[in-house]
């Protein structure tokens, strides 16, 4: 390309640019040039070893200062585009790759070309898993309001004493909460969760034994990169969480659905036949049916577990919010032989962007796990844990609780009683002892996926219960509806709304499958034990 032509090219691209100036949106003339002669160059308009207008000339013919063009010329001299030589010009790179090298270093390497049905047709093709992944991803975009389950009201957190605890530690910051965090965390926090832990909800440990990580998500990554190989067997409560599921199917195990009763997770005598790696469970509140494993098959895990060489994984996820009586004890304090990893996270106690969790591991296994939380994930967030260990010992974590579960409770209630009045009184819900949702049964065959589509057209999250369900065969249907962000006068309103979606479903259904009054007469039969 020719200099007269370079500066034709660029008069007319500036010209066009010039409406956008006026307008706010057009970039400096130096800039402006910059990218008119990177773009040529990228499109191939101005071939390697093309000689740009010497500045002075360009400037002259543009009618711009010299240090405009010097400008252009040297950022493009930095990124590679041209290059230059004192008293000879500056001139156009090779930016191309040579093909036909590739080809030639290929044969010359032994090596063939890739066949055409090799070749991917799609750049940005996912890999298989992450393919299964994302067509089967649970994560909602909405995660607050009306009846958003799992989802605590960050409205009565108590913000301004945690502003007063965290302005204590950044007056005068000590460097080593401002780096990376190693071995576990924060010693401080661990020591005082330790000492909850044991008060609430009778777990044996030590702080040695506890690692802060993120949330339930990495504590369950860091147990299947650490404790599981490819191909291991995992037992999971079906219905259960679709996040543990997702996370175990992308780690590669083989994922086996085993059936939830009324006391709890129930393998039967062929299962049993063929110990898992690990048994993922929510004793204390199964999620998300809601019920509470009994001590007979607690003590029947433990044992197997010992007998077998397996793993135990506890979710104990929210039950610190349990409307009647003291909080169950947990699994792993009935533990006596190592095999109980218990976990818990604060996203449901204090908000759910503190991303902030815990496990409670064997002794044995302790050190490994903080070696590989620092190998992997690199830890952070001490002038949080920091935070929180001062909040937890100042006595506001506890009161909180309390605060909350009155607050929760009474927001069950009210939406108990929105259902029993819509729908009658012996209409099935999940029990009603602890935790941020409840399960709104209906009859089966009705189609929950399309309620929860429906539902979001008028603003409400209504989750699909056998969405839950890895067995699609045995899978019951249902709502989970959320109460614990919702404000006590909005329930009411909420329902009567959400029922307006309802209805005509079940309408449609009593017309085409199966009568209301049969639904009815089957409340209290063995097809809805343990709902």
């Amino acid at each position: 390309m020719k200099e007269v032509i370079l500066s034709e090219l660029l008069l007319q691209r500036l010209e066009r640019s010039a409406g956008a100036k006026a307008e706010g949106n057009g970039a400096h003339m130096n800039r402006q040039l910059y990218e008119i002669i990177r773009q040529e160059i990228l499109a191939g308009s101005m071939p390697a070893g093309c000689k740009l207008p010497a500045s002075r000339l360009l400037a002259k013919e543009l009618g711009v200062s010299r240090n405009t063009v010097l400008y252009a010329y040297e950022q493009l001299l930095a990124e590679g585009y041209v290059t230059a030589s004192t008293g000879s010009g500056t001139f156009v790179s090779q930016t191309f790759p040579d093909h036909s090298a590739l080809h030639k270093g290929g044969a010359r390497n032994g090596t063939m070309p890739v066949p055409a049905a090799q070749q991917s047709t799609n750049r940005f093709d996912l890999s298989r898993r992450g393919m299964h992944l994302v067509a089967n991803a649970g994560a909602s975009d909405r995660q607050w309001g009306a009846f958003m389950a799992g989802v605590p009201d960050v409205s009565l957190f108590p913000h301004a004493v945690w502003a007063r605890l965290l302005n204590k530690h950044w007056r005068n910051p000590r460097p080593e909460l401002l780096t990376y965090a190693h071995h576990g965390g924060y010693m401080p926090l661990r020591r005082v969760l330790a000492e909850h832990l044991r008060l609430a909800r009778a777990v044996r440990c030590e702080p040695e034994q506890i690692i802060l990580t993120t949330g339930i998500h990495q504590a369950i990554d860091l147990i299947a990169r650490l404790l599981a190989d490819p191909g291991d067997k995992v037992w999971m409560e079906d219905p259960g969480y679709w996040g543990t599921r997702s996370l175990l199917t992308n780690a590669g195990v083989d994922v086996i659905p085993i059936p939830v009763d009324d006391e709890g997770i129930a393998p039967d005598a062929a299962t049993l036949q063929n110990p898992p790696r690990f048994i993922f469970a929510t004793p204390s509140h199964q999620y998300p049916l809601g019920t509470v494993m009994s001590l007979t098959r607690r003590r029947m895990l433990l044992e197997y577990a010992r007998q077998r060489g397996a793993w135990i994984v506890e979710d104990d996820y929210d039950s610190e919010f349990r409307f009647e009586g003291r909080p169950l004890a947990s699994l792993q304090g009935l533990d006596e032989h190592d095999r109980v990893i218990y976990m818990g996270t604060f996203s449901k106690t204090l908000f759910p962007g503190l991303r902030m969790g815990f496990m409670v591991l064997p002794k044995p296994l302790a050190p490994h796990f903080a070696t590989g939380l620092s190998e992997l994930f690199r830890e952070g967030q001490l002038m949080q844990q920091a935070v929180l260990a001062d909040f937890i010992e100042e006595g506001h974590y506890a009161t909180h609780l309390r605060r909350m579960r009155q607050r929760y409770a009474q927001r069950q209630g009210l939406l108990r009683e929105a259902i029993a009045t819509r729908f009658g009184r012996d209409w099935p819900t999940s029990t009603h002892e602890a935790g941020l949702h409840l399960v709104m049964h209906l009859p089966p065959g009705a189609d929950d996926l399309g309620i929860s589509m429906a539902a979001r057209t008028q603003g409400l999250s209504a989750r699909p219960l056998s969405r839950y369900y890895a067995d699609e065969v045995h899978a019951r249907q249902g709502l989970l509806l959320g109460y614990a962000c919702v404000p006590e006068d909005d329930i009411g309103p909420a329902f009567h709304k959400l029922a307006e979606v309802i209805e005509p479903a079940m309408e449609h259904l009593a017309r085409t499958r199966q009568p209301p009054r049969e639904f009815r007469a089957r409340i209290n039969s063995e097809a809805w034990s343990g709902a």
